[in-house]
């Protein structure tokens, strides 16, 4: 059951709150799906709230921000999923702190995102759209599981290299988390573009600039980590 004090934004009708069941993880979802045969868009979450305002690991990961469900739930394609991370929204046993913390991209936790993405789209084309820490686990989806028909990866304000991150902001290694970064050349072959903010404090530009070719990059002229990108909705809706 979705944990109460998480819809203060109201998906549309069309949209289905499923929770799915993965070897060690369940995940919850919201789906709108009207043409099983059609491409799927599946958008990931962040890292959601992960620390408290005292830079104490929180209770509960659910994400307080709203911009990725907004941004899925706006979507007009036939065939849209909004996919939590493990922990957030749902009550699960198998959800020690580790998992929104040290662990965030531990192959166990890349293993149920695959598995619930498996589930809903099948051998459908699918374009994943990762936000923040989604970005990191979008790519290491589209290197790790080649029969998933992946055709292309968007990423807003990405981590894609949690090493550089932790070494940017001076915070311990993300021990126990697969990094993308291990897999550069391979995920240079992925169809892809990724969106920066300029005024991005938590994934500045630089990053993004020193992983990928600056071609694959779109700049967002004062968007923060959190906020300005729904001018560029639209624009992501045509990719």
């Amino acid at each position: 059951m979705i944990l109460s004090g998480c819809q203060s934004i109201q998906p549309p009708k069309e949209f289905a709150y499923k929770e799915i069941d993965s070897p060690q993880f369940k995940l919850a979802s919201w789906q709108k799906i009207t043409d099983e045969n059609a491409d799927y868009r599946i958008y990931i979450e962040g890292d959601g709230y992960a620390f408290n305002a005292n830079g104490q690991p929180s209770r509960n990961p659910t994400p307080h921000g709203e911009l990725v469900r907004e941004l899925s739930f706006n979507d007009t394609a036939p065939n849209v999923i909004y996919l939590a991370r493990p922990c957030q929204f749902v009550k699960d046993n198998a959800c020690p702190v580790k998992y929104w913390t040290t662990k965030r991209f531990a192959p166990e936790v890349v293993e149920a995102e695959y598995e619930a993405i498996k589930k809903i789209a099948g051998n459908k084309n699918i374009t994943l759209i990762g936000f923040s820490g989604g970005a990191q686990i979008a790519g290491l989806l589209a290197v790790k599981y080649t029969n998933l028909k992946i055709k292309k990866v968007i990423t807003i304000a990405g981590n894609l290299d949690h090493k550089a991150w932790t070494d940017y902001h001076k915070l311990p290694p993300l021990e126990g988390s697969l990094n993308l970064a291990d897999y550069k050349e391979k995920f240079a072959l992925v169809e892809q573009i990724h969106y920066v903010g300029t005024d991005d404090n938590i994934i500045p530009p630089e990053l993004t600039q020193k992983f990928v070719p600056q071609d694959k990059i779109i700049t967002i002229k004062n968007a923060t980590h959190n906020n300005g990108w729904q001018k560029i909705f639209p624009q992501i809706y045509k990719q």
